[in-house]
């Protein structure tokens, strides 16, 4: 399959993220051309989104893909402490006067998590329901990946906002305990990483919506 992008931070460094992982649970990059911004992948056949197996079944093959992406990273991907100085500089930009507990729930939690993270590794930072398809070298396999370099409780805040495996209080806990519990992760620390980038996501529109209660019923879960 033939991918051609559109130059942007979030997606800068794909290439080098498919390579790294050298698919280990992620497509394969078969070649790739810098100067065009385009990638020939392995194609998933036949392709279905993870989102339509249900959520059980769904938060059991994040379960398993999840340590497989997780490898030791360092350049030439983004460090997730200076993404976060950069959401850092942008939130209070923008109009939060309708939802100010939770930008001041992200400010705290960008003030106190980037400078004491642990081991850095490769995030896939938009690992959600549609981004995992099926695949025949491997049941699923994940594509679109927007990697940053940061510690593990950051990984799942992707999966925990995924809106196609159920949009309520709910299911957004659910998936957020069984992801903590099952990968042995920091719950306050996932839980603030979360809440910081689904807040920095929500961008207007219906995700926006979806993603100010998702980082409420977080916040609120604390």
């Amino acid at each position: 399959m033939l991918k051609v992008q559109r130059p942007h931070r979030e997606s800068e460094h794909e290439a080098a993220a498919l390579e790294l992982w050298d698919g280990d649970g992620a497509v394969r990059l078969l070649r790739h051309d810098p100067a065009a911004h385009a990638l020939l992948l392995e194609r998933c056949v036949p392709g279905t989104p993870l989102s339509g197996v249900g959520q059980e079944a769904a938060l059991d093959v994040f379960v398993e893909l999840l340590p497989r992406l997780w490898k030791p990273a360092g350049a030439p991907f983004r460090p997730l402490a200076e993404e976060a100085a950069w959401w850092a500089d942008q939130l209070p930009r923008q109009d939060w006067s309708s939802a100010p507990d939770l930008l001041d729930a992200a400010l705290e939690a960008l003030r106190e998590l980037p400078q004491t993270q642990g081991e850095q590794v490769l995030l896939h930072q938009d690992l959600h329901g549609d981004n995992v398809l099926s695949a025949q070298r491997e049941p699923w396999l994940a594509i679109d990946p927007k990697p940053l370099v940061g510690e593990r409780e950051f990984g799942i805040a992707p999966v925990v906002r995924s809106r196609e495996l159920g949009h309520s209080k709910r299911d957004v806990l659910h998936r957020f305990d069984g992801l903590t519990a099952e990968l042995g992760l920091d719950r306050e620390r996932a839980r603030g990483w979360t809440i910081v980038q689904t807040v920095a996501w929500a961008w207007d529109g219906e995700l926006h919506r979806t993603h100010v209660e998702t980082a409420r019923w977080l916040l609120e879960a604390g």
